[in-house]
């Protein structure tokens, strides 16, 4: 396996994981390899330094792939039992707390306006770090 530091057109920055060097150079000619921030499929290696494991780093990485699994999890649990609803986070949100709507746990979009709102409504409703958000669906036309 093989780590590289990788670079997006809008300058992103992001590492991602490869079988070999083949590999990547294999999915990047294919267009495969994409910025996981904004989508971009224009992206190359960062400069990076050789890496030398010690003690600490070797925890490190320990601690940062515990760390990504029980986000992952997270992610699949907020997949699987919450319901989705884009922008109307906050009018459902509402309908819920009112008994217009089933209770039930659901995610989407606020702005920071409608947050505040909700709080001094007595809305619980609490921001979900991008980290632990799963990828809404796609919109279809």
């Amino acid at each position: 396996m093989i780590r590289y530091d990788l670079r997006c057109a809008n300058g992103d920055a992001f590492e991602a994981w490869f079988g070999s060097i083949a590999d990547y150079d294999k999915q990047a000619a294919s267009g495969l390899v994409e910025c996981p921030h904004c989508g971009s499929k224009h992206v190359e290696k960062a400069p990076m330094a050789p890496s030398v494991v010690t003690g600490r780093k070797k925890e490190a990485r320990q601690e940062r792939a515990i760390a990504m699994a029980m986000a992952a999890k997270v992610r699949a649990h907020i997949k699987d039992n919450f319901d989705y609803v884009g922008d109307k986070f906050a009018d459902e949100a509402r309908k819920i707390h009112t008994g217009e709507s089933d209770e039930r746990a659901i995610w989407g979009e606020a702005t920071l306006k409608q947050a505040q709102e909700l709080a001094e409504e007595g809305i619980a409703a609490a921001p979900l770090p991008a980290e632990l958000a799963p990828t809404p669906p796609k919109k279809l036309n």
